[in-house]
């Protein structure tokens, strides 16, 4: 299956929300989370994102129109 990893960076009134596990559950996307950091008003989540290249693209498509910055990474996302 094909793997993509993403940086997810949340606004303040969406940190309480689970739109990882929405993400998952409405696509059929594993996700598995390398790296994080979540404060009172901001946040980021470094994510591979494994399923239907269809499927992760639309995904991808919702978690932005909810509001979530999404950018695409590159190489090794534990090592920086």
């Amino acid at each position: 299956m094909p793997l993509r990893r993403v940086r997810f960076t949340f606004k303040t009134e969406l940190i309480q929300r689970p739109v990882i596990y929405e993400l998952g559950i409405k696509f059929g996307i594993v996700t598995n989370i390398r790296r994080a950091e979540v404060g009172q008003e901001t946040g980021w989540v470094m994510l591979e994102l494994e399923g239907a290249i269809e499927e992760i693209d639309r995904g991808l498509k919702w978690v932005a129109s909810e509001g979530v910055e999404v950018s695409t990474l590159e190489g090794d996302i534990l090592a920086g």
